[in-house]
């Protein structure tokens, strides 16, 4: 597909959804899927900074997943141990700074250790950027960034009258660019908390795609659709 002549979103969201029913219904555990799916990310990242995209945000892991059994969640903490600290090298030779949106609170301490040194590994990378949602969750982000700024006026370093979007997005967990565009895999068709002030305007694409299934060509019908939208941004 010719990407010169495709509009490409400045900042992509992906709610990789999918994976334990991509294993189910090849009589596999949910592990197994939540593997394929991690699998298929390397591979889909690199194709997306590729073509392109400056802002990736990735939903791994929201608040609630917490609720899931415990032999589940045990295996993603230590799958995202493994992707950190090793499987996802590859970005640093595409120029990928990596950041993380979440609590720390519940996080397992290997996890959190893994997060931090991948952040300082690719800290001075300046050509894109991987945001990376876990233990996240869009009221709890909106939650602790008016603590924050709550903090600040109390302290006197912020008055008021100067709070503006401006401060709201300098105290929310990243201070990004607007998502433009969010996709989320399975056919599920719903945001699930997943980073609502940032997605005010952004276009939504729910494609029946399990995410380990969701390759560089499903990426492509993708950009596709984003480019057949008509963005108004609440005008005409």
């Amino acid at each position: 597909m010719d990407y010169d002549q495709l509009q490409l979103p400045n900042h992509l969201g992906i709610i990789m959804d999918g994976n334990g029913r991509w294993a189910t219904e090849r009589g596999l555990p949910r592990s197994a899927g939540h593997k394929a799916g991690a699998d298929n990310l390397k591979k889909l990242l690199f194709y997306i900074y590729e073509k392109g995209v400056s802002y990736v945000s990735l939903y791994a892991f929201s608040t609630e997943n917490f609720k899931r059994d415990a032999k589940e969640v045990s295996f993603l903490m230590d799958l995202f141990v493994k992707l950190f600290h090793k499987e996802l090298d590859v970005l640093l030779e595409l120029g990928v700074k990596v950041v993380f949106s979440g609590r720390r609170e519940n996080l397992p301490d290997n996890v959190f250790k893994a997060m931090q040194e991948l952040a300082l590994k690719t800290k001075d990378a300046n050509k894109s950027t991987l945001n990376i949602c876990i233990n996240y969750g869009g009221q709890y982000e909106i939650l602790d960034m008016t603590k924050k700024i709550t903090e600040l006026v109390l302290s006197k370093k912020l008055s008021v009258e100067d709070i503006d979007k401006k401060v709201i997005e300098e105290n929310l967990y990243q201070n990004l660019p607007p998502l433009d565009f969010i996709i989320r895999t399975s056919g599920e068709m719903r945001s699930s908390n997943f980073m609502i002030y940032q997605a005010s305007y952004a276009e939504y694409y729910f494609p029946s795609t399990y995410f380990p299934d969701f390759n560089e060509q499903e990426f492509d019908k993708a950009i596709v659709e984003f480019n057949n939208r008509k963005r108004r941004f609440g005008g005409n």
